[in-house]
């Protein structure tokens, strides 16, 4: 086990993540993030100015010191933008490595965008997309389908640097309409943007997308507070952006969501988000919680993401949580592989696509995951950590129906007023498929009830009013059938049919 710092130094922000590396997996355990703004005025001249540097080496030591604190192993720093162009480059490292005892490494334009992608590709379950990246001091464009990079591009520009281009135009209206302008201007100019599939999903990356989610969240009062997977309909992302370029500085400091060190420059990362929208007749796009950050991340946990993604996004997530939760690892995969024996052999009672396996899936990995709050009521515990819980691969939806699944496997009722907090994100059909996995469920869990596999194997059949299961057993499995019999009557209120394991 081992903690890394990862410095991610950019045109508007200084970001620290500190992170736990674990058995090929990895956890973030602290962040801190502070608005240094180096890339601001550099268009004049092309330096770095003094007070940015001040306020950067200032806010590197604080990072330094909180790596120091948290016995931080090593740390990797990266600069992107700002750094990459300024001409007194390394006059500043050199002060940073000197100062604060941190080297950075200076990302070219490919390796940046190559590690947005890998961020974005080992946490999203998105076969075919684009991902549109706005930092301070550049924008990035990643075009991939089938796990491999077709096109990227870098725009010299971001919402700091046309802040400052754009600022003498007028009204923040008038602003962002010159942005907009000039931006579509720039997308001519890269020829594969033309030929971008439509049914290409496009993926929002970086802080201006999480504070958009932010506003958004509390318009719609979203019960979810998961940026990650995100679903943005372009028709609500309109509506704010109209509101947002028509109010000063002053009061978009006042918008609930939106951070008033990005108020200045939001309307500019908006104008690119319309753009583009515009440009690729854009009809939603998925908000992602990881970036380039997060590829550093699965480049030092997984090395072999390097050179090829993770076949598995979910699994692999899934695995990460049952891990640094502290889980019984073979009971999971036990109670997992039952659940999913269940759920195929019973699809003539309960008829759900396949689809619904994931669901099933996420909740028989993470059900006892409560436990390590408290063995009573574990079963909520368990649907409040999967709430909450970075899961990837997996949709807001999918992840509220695992945690009521989870919820509710331990013979617990579906609490009303909590479902109706996601009414949004599930309906009322819903509750249907819910009781019947949270049965499935139980019934698997019962049938590992002491953790040793003693029920290996499973054979249903369906005749008449009642359901055979007989079970293939490598032991005495007494305890595990005979708690498992005490499901017959959830699983016949669910079902409508007797349950019988021999």
């Amino acid at each position: 086990m081992e903690k890394i710092g990862i410095i991610d130094l950019g045109s508007n922000s200084a970001r620290l993540v500190i992170v736990k590396l674990f058995d090929d997996h990895f956890m973030v355990e602290d962040e801190m993030k502070e608005s240094v703004r180096l890339g601001q005025d550099m268009d004049r001249d092309g330096f770095l100015k003094p007070q940015r540097i001040a306020e950067t080496i200032r806010t590197l030591k604080m990072f330094k010191r909180l790596c120091d604190a948290s016995e931080v192993g090593r740390i990797i720093a990266v600069a992107t933008a700002a750094v990459r162009r300024a001409k007194n480059q390394r006059s500043f490292l050199d002060e940073i490595q000197a100062t604060c005892g941190i080297k950075v490494d200076v990302l070219s334009e490919e390796e940046e965008s190559t590690l947005v992608y890998r961020g974005v590709i080992n946490s999203m379950d998105i076969p075919k997309g684009i991902i549109l990246e706005i930092g301070g001091g550049s924008t990035k464009i990643v075009y991939y389908n089938r796990r491999t990079i077709l096109n990227y591009a870098t725009l010299a520009f971001g919402a700091v640097t046309l802040t400052d281009l754009f600022k003498y135009d007028g009204t923040p209206r008038l602003q962002t309409e010159r942005i907009e302008e000039f931006f579509t201007e720039q997308f001519k100019k890269i020829e594969w943007l033309q030929e971008v599939d439509p049914d290409t999903q496009m993926i929002g990356v970086g802080g201006s997308f999480r504070n958009l989610y932010k506003i958004n969240r509390i318009i719609r009062k979203y019960p979810m507070n998961t940026v990650h997977n995100y679903q943005f309909a372009t028709e609500d992302f309109n509506s704010v952006y109209e509101t947002v370029r028509e109010l000063d500085v002053e009061k978009r400091m006042r918008i609930r969501g939106l951070s008033p060190a990005r108020a200045d420059i939001m309307p500019a990362a908006l104008a690119i988000i319309r753009a583009f929208t515009k440009y690729l007749n854009i009809e939603s796009f998925t908000v992602g919680g990881s970036g380039l950050r997060e590829g550093i991340m699965f480049n030092q946990a997984v090395p072999m993401t390097v050179e090829r993604p993770l076949s598995d996004v979910l699994t692999y997530s899934l695995n990460t949580l049952v891990k640094y939760y502290g889980c019984d690892q073979k009971h999971v995969e036990h109670v997992v592989h039952l659940s999913i024996q269940l759920f195929k052999q019973l699809r003539v009672l309960h008829k759900f696509p396949r689809l619904y396996l994931k669901i099933l899936k996420i909740a028989a990995s993470l059900h006892d995951c409560g436990k390590h709050i408290r063995h009573y009521e574990c079963a909520q515990h368990s649907r409040y950590m999967i709430l909450n819980s970075a899961i990837y691969g997996a949709t807001h939806r999918e992840i509220v129906l695992a945690a009521f699944v989870a919820g509710c496997y331990k013979k617990e009722d579906i609490p009303a007023a909590e479902w109706a907090k996601y009414r949004d994100i599930v309906s009322e059909e819903d509750l249907d498929v819910v009781r019947k996995l949270g049965v499935l469920l139980r019934i698997a869990e019962c049938l590992d009830r002491s953790g040793l596999g003693m029920v290996t194997g499973l054979n249903c059949d369906v005749l008449g009013d009642s359901v055979i299961m007989k079970t293939e057993v490598a032991g005495d499995a007494t305890l595990e059938i005979r708690q498992a019999m005490q499901t017959n009557s959830e699983f016949k209120r669910a079902f409508r049919k007797n349950l019988e394991i021999l």
